[in-house]
């Protein structure tokens, strides 16, 4: 027997797990398309602008929390403690870029501050919330699931160096079917819940003397 043809009897027992492979990138059939998701801010009501800001100028970091948060893989939790990521799905943006650019829009609604930034913008800044992304995934324990969204906030005075509150705040939305894009729009309506109740705790929180000047 030549060397080709005992090659190609070597290879015979490894056709039947291999076939399901070529068939699946056989010509003609197309893979599933990867969906891109964008994270917003769903909010329960509209934003009621103030008459005037709180601060004259507010900055907001983003600061290490969840392994979740830094990628920009979905995330889903079949067990306690356990955790996967949708294969055919992400992010648009890494949650722990897009959270804090969505609360900034959010505060600049709201006219919390009369500047609202994100650190590392061009804005100097006597009040700093450090924001942290505690938790971001679709919990499928029960189907069709839920999604958490645990967020941590802290309002520090630069100025004195001191933290004048700390809060953690979380939401939890039921989500309408098991895949991916209806646990991204449950999880953008728990962020916006999460929103709703972090204004209020930040304007109780910001002293009243500090309140800034008029604007139009």
């Amino acid at each position: 027997m030549s060397p080709t043809r005992r090659s190609l009897f070597a290879l015979l027992p490894l056709l039947p797990a291999c076939l399901p492979a070529c068939v699946s990138v056989d010509i003609g059939q197309d893979a599933p398309a990867h969906a891109y998701h964008g994270l917003h801010d769903e909010g329960s009501r509209p934003v009621e602008r103030r008459t005037k800001p709180l601060v004259p100028a507010l900055l907001i970091q983003a600061l290490p929390g969840d392994a979740l948060a830094e990628t920009a893989s979905i995330a889903y939790s079949p067990k306690p403690h356990q955790f996967a990521y949708y294969q055919l799905a992400s992010w648009t943006e890494r949650p722990v870029r897009q959270v804090p650019r969505l609360l900034q829009r959010r505060l600049e609604a709201r006219l919390v501050a009369g500047a609202v930034g994100v650190l590392g913008d061009p804005l100097r800044a006597d009040w700093l919330l450090a924001l942290t992304i505690d938790a971001l995934y679709h919990d499928v324990s029960v189907s069709p699931g839920r999604a958490k969204v645990m967020l941590g906030a802290e309002l520090i005075d630069r100025r004195q160096r001191q933290r004048i509150a700390k809060r953690r705040f979380d939401a939890d939305v039921a989500v309408e079917r098991g895949d991916s894009a209806a646990a991204a729009q449950a999880l953008s309506q728990a962020l916006g819940q999460a929103f709703d109740a972090l204004l209020p705790w930040l304007e109780a929180a910001l002293p009243a003397s500090a309140e800034g000047p008029a604007t139009s």
